[in-house]
């Protein structure tokens, strides 16, 4: 788990710097990523959905219940090859929205579920460990491991469909002529950076899940009813 977390860290600061170099370099077209947005909407024949500016830095997404592609101020009013990235894959989720992707359609459907689970998911483990210490009882705590396990495949859903977003928005980057040779790698490598942040999301939920089903962890359960002190040397360590 430290390691997920450093490698968390590590990427967030990759992302941040990658974004700050790429906002300095300006696209051949001289489009904002609003207007680059709307011309990516435009060319997919798509028209009811708005582009609008939304305050924060890299609170950039697409909201398919308002069916309106939300960029941050950075974004909405620059024309560097960073905003033209984030504007066009926000874009290529609206693409896939509009051509029924199928991993794109599971991710939303599991949307109300983990919305759910996550408000509820801590305090159900919480009361799962009372009930296993206080009455030997493990449903609750089934439940609440159940609960973790749904946001745990959300975040392996969004994975697919973060990366095919990217590759859409390269691809229409190019075929529009706003990136060229010496901009394109720029804005696939500002958008690799981005699905990393989701890659490494999605092995610390797992690393966390496998935990609480671990014998490691069951070992902490029972040392915590038990009143003693946990044994952990019977398990193996990284060298």
């Amino acid at each position: 788990m430290i390691v997920v977390m450093f490698l968390s860290m590590i990427i967030q600061n990759m992302l941040q710097s990658r974004f700050e170099k790429y906002s300095r370099v300006r696209t051949n077209s001289g489009m904002t990523g609003a207007e680059i947005a709307r011309k990516m909407l435009a060319d997919h024949g798509i028209t009811d959905v708005k582009v609008t500016c939304i305050p924060g830095r890299l609170t950039d997404h697409y909201n398919p219940q308002t069916k309106t592609v939300n960029l941050s101020e950075s974004v909405y009013n620059e024309s560097s090859v960073a905003a033209a990235a984030v504007a066009a894959h926000e874009c290529g989720h609206v693409v896939q929205h509009e051509k029924g992707y199928l991993p794109l359609k599971l991710r939303t459907a599991l949307v109300p579920v983990v919305s759910f689970s996550s408000n509820i998911v801590q305090w159900v483990l919480l009361a799962g460990v009372l009930m296993v210490t206080m009455f030997h009882s493990y449903p609750v705590l089934i439940a609440g491991i159940v609960l973790f396990a749904l946001t745990t495949l959300f975040s392996f859903v969004t994975l697919p469909v973060e990366i095919n977003a990217s590759h859409r928005a390269v691809a229409w980057l190019e075929n529009a002529g706003i990136t060229n040779y010496e901009t394109k790698p720029m804005a696939i490598d500002a958008l690799k950076w981005a699905a990393y942040t989701y890659v490494v999301a999605a092995v610390g939920s797992l690393a966390t899940l496998l935990y609480y089903m671990s014998e490691e962890a069951k070992e902490g359960k029972n040392a915590f009813v038990e009143k003693r002190a946990p044994d952990f040397s019977k398990f193996p360590r990284l060298p």
